[in-house]
């Protein structure tokens, strides 16, 4: 494995990252790095989210929304994604034992991971929904 040089930036990303409970894309990291770095530029941001990713430090996850978001937690776990403000949460779910398993089963292949992902509206949007059909009522 080679060495990695230490980088104060890169330090820097893995605070910010580590430091939210949600699941942000390079952009949000981004902005939120220039407060501390206002000269780094966003293209350092994406190489070093990618480096950690590649070195298993955080995940890194296409949800389908053309944009990768990145968590910290690179324990096994699901997320969800609301499908109208484009939030990615944390699932409290265990995950399920033997998926795995069943998966080398039904494949002629290796299967090293997972990621799995539920999609739907989040609480907040479904409150913001109820909001609004009261706010036509009256």
């Amino acid at each position: 494995m080679k060495t990695i040089k230490y980088s104060r930036q890169r330090e820097s990303i893995k605070a910010c990252l580590a430091g939210r409970v949600d699941h942000p894309t390079a952009d949000v990291i981004y902005a939120d790095i220039r407060r501390q770095f206002p000269h780094v530029s966003l293209g350092t941001v994406y190489r070093n989210l990618n480096l950690l990713a590649e070195l298993g430090e955080i995940q890194k996850l296409s949800c389908g929304d053309g944009k990768d978001h990145f968590d910290w937690n690179t324990s096994p776990h699901y997320h969800f994604v609301c499908k109208r403000c484009g939030s990615v949460l944390d699932l409290p779910l265990k995950p399920l034992e033997g998926l795995e398993a069943k998966a080398r089963e039904a494949l002629e292949g290796e299967v090293h991971s997972h990621m799995v992902f539920f999609y739907g509206a989040c609480q907040k949007c479904l409150e913001q929904d109820g909001d609004e059909i009261l706010s036509k009522r009256c």
